[in-house]
Order: C-alpha cells, then sequence, then structure tokens
C-alpha cells in the first residue's frame, strides 16, 4: 500500500494577486488535509471582517477534533489587532487547524506589510502566485495548462492560442483544456487557429502586428474591431507595447543565429525571425517617436486619459505613421 501524503503545514501562506493562482493554492491545500480528513471543513473570511475574538474560535481546537482550514483573504488591508492576533497564533498553531494567509505582498501598514515575514519566520509553508505580466510567463503559464491537461503544443500554437484567448489565466487555462480535450495529437498553430477562427483577428496583437508594418488602415480596422468585441484596452495597449519593444530589441541586435538571438533577447526563435519581417522601414528616429508614443499611451489606458479608446486610436496611428515615416526617410 503506497504511504499517505503529508498533511498540509499548518501556517499556509500564499502570497501574490494573480487570482487563479491564489485559487488553485487554496483548493490544493484543501485537497492535501482531506486525503488523511475527508470530513475537514473550509471558512474563508477577508480580513477586514475579523476581529480577533472571531479569529480566535476560527482557529481554536474542535472538541470533536474536526480538521479545518481557514483562509484569511486580502491579509493586506488587515487591521493592527488582526495582524497582532495571527503574529500570535503563529507561535502557537492549533493541532487540525490549517490556517492560510492570502497576502498581495503589499499593505495598508506597517503591520500589514510585515505580516508575510512573520508567516516565514514562523515556518510557514508559502506559495508564491505573482500577477503574470510578462508574455514570457504567460506561454510557459499555457505549456504547462496543456502539460498537465495531458496533451504537447508548439511554440507557435502557444503564440496562437494568446492571441485568439488574450491575457486572462482563466481564460486561457479553460481553452488549453478544451483544446486537448477535443484534439487527438499534438497541437500546433493551424489547430489553435482552426478551432478558434475569427477571433484571432481582434486581439491587440492582431492590431500592434499591424501598426508597426505601418498598415494604418488594417491597424485601425482590427482596433475597431476589437474594441467593438470588448477587448480590454489595456491588452491592446500592452500589445501595441511589446510588439515596438521586440523591434527595438530585435533591430538593434542585428543578424545572426535567430536561436543565438533568442537566448539574448529572451524571446523564443519564432519570434525573433517573426520580428525580423517586421523591423523593415524602422528607423531610429522613427522607433524613439513609437516608443514615446507606447510610454504615453500605457497611463492613458490605466485612467490619465478622457476616452482611452481614443487614446489607443491615436497611438495606434501615430506608430504606424512612425514606420512609413521611417521607410519614406531611407
Amino acid at each position: 500500500m503506497p504511504p499517505q501524503p503529508a498533511p498540509p503545514a499548518p501556517l499556509q501562506l500564499i502570497l501574490g494577486d494573480e487570482e487563479l493562482l491564489v485559487e488553485r493554492a487554496t483548493r490544493e491545500t484543501l485537497r492535501q488535509l482531506r486525503v488523511a480528513e475527508p470530513m475537514a471543513e473550509l471558512t474563508r473570511l477577508r480580513a477586514t471582517e475579523l476581529t480577533p475574538p472571531h479569529l480566535a474560535e476560527l482557529v481554536s481546537p474542535s472538541l470533536f477534533a474536526e480538521a479545518r482550514v481557514v483562509v484569511l483573504e486580502a491579509a493586506q488591508e488587515a487591521g493592527a489587532e488582526i495582524c497582532e492576533a495571527v503574529a500570535a497564533y503563529c507561535r502557537a498553531p492549533a493541532e487540525g487547524v490549517v490556517l492560510v494567509v492570502v497576502h498581495s505582498g503589499g499593505g495598508r501598514s506597517k503591520l500589514a506589510k510585515q505580516l508575510p515575514a512573520t508567516l516565514r519566520s514562523a515556518g510557514a509553508e508559502v506559495t508564491e502566485c505573482p500577477k503574470v505580466t510578462k508574455a514570457s510567463d504567460r506561454e510557459a503559464f499555457v505549456r504547462n495548462e496543456v502539460r498537465v491537461a495531458g496533451g504537447r503544443i508548439d511554440a507557435a500554437g502557444v503564440h496562437a492560442l494568446i492571441e485568439a484567448v488574450g491575457s486572462d489565466l482563466r481564460e486561457l487555462a479553460s481553452a488549453a483544456a478544451q483544446l486537448v480535450s477535443d484534439h487527438d495529437g499534438p497541437l500546433d498553430e493551424a489547430t489553435v487557429r482552426r478551432y478558434h477562427r475569427g477571433r484571432a483577428e481582434v486581439t491587440g496583437f492582431a492590431v500592434a502586428e499591424r501598426a508597426v508594418v505601418g498598415d494604418v488602415p488594417g491597424a485601425l480596422e482590427a482596433l475597431r474591431w476589437a474594441l467593438s468585441l470588448g477587448v480590454p484596452h489595456v491588452l491592446v495597449a500592452d500589445a501595441l507595447a511589446d510588439a515596438v519593444r521586440s523591434v527595438a530589441l530585435v533591430r538593434g541586435a542585428g543578424g545572426g543565429d535567430p536561436f543565438r538571438l533568442a537566448g539574448q533577447l529572451g524571446m523564443p526563435p519564432w519570434k525573433v525571425k517573426k520580428v525580423r519581417n517586421q523591423i523593415r522601414g524602422w528607423e531610429d528616429d522613427s522607433l524613439v517617436r513609437a516608443m514615446r508614443v507606447v510610454a504615453t499611451l500605457n497611463g492613458e489606458v490605466k485612467g490619465q486619459a478622457a476616452d482611452a479608446s481614443y487614446a489607443l486610436e491615436r497611438a495606434v496611428l501615430e506608430v504606424a505613421r512612425a514606420q512609413r515615416a521611417g521607410q519614406r526617410a531611407r
């Protein structure tokens, strides 16, 4: 008979604010406890809803030795009394109780900011759930989701899936699992596009790819379609900024083996090859102009502009015109 897996540590710190990863870490703690204690209960409360007496009641040993998981959410918002109560409990955790503290890493007060360090010093098991913002991390997430679902996907397929679905991890996880379930065999770009035909044409990536090659009508048309279908302004702005940065990086690196450049630039070889086809026409002055545009746009889509849609349209137009200006100057 195989040995029983060890129950989770009595103190758990889930650090970060990527909602899907936080939720998965919480469920995994409960699953581990229920292997040994099938009737283990789950209680979830925000730190701002708790009082020290209520917390003490939740983490007190049960008269009937019932195991339970107590999840303290948004601990970065906790007041001084709750922070002190958690710190005191960490010095002597109760048997049969797993306290899970979910913390973004920031904090409204000094004590709230210190909670992660307090839990670490008390021996808490730490699960990192940082916000996934880098393209490489998002690609790694998709590859892992496909692998966990029992499938395989190549680099171009990963890129196509992100283009089609967007950056939301829940949607990416769902799409990856659905693709593996529906398709027998490895996933590639053609397979992904067949399943997501049409939607891939209206993402931020599609807008950005047209803008950086100077296709003004195509970029504006793609942008209007994207906005009409509800693609968030921030995602379009991020895609445009990523496209401009990629052009600057690949252009600055010069020629050479795409696989060698991929390691230097931190992007997959297929992307290096793709961007090489986009750098034609760009000059130093036009790239500087485009980078200023996307830097300004970042703040505008996050609240600085009165009309984020107009700000996006203007930025897309300026980036595309910058490319065309560089092309004319050659």
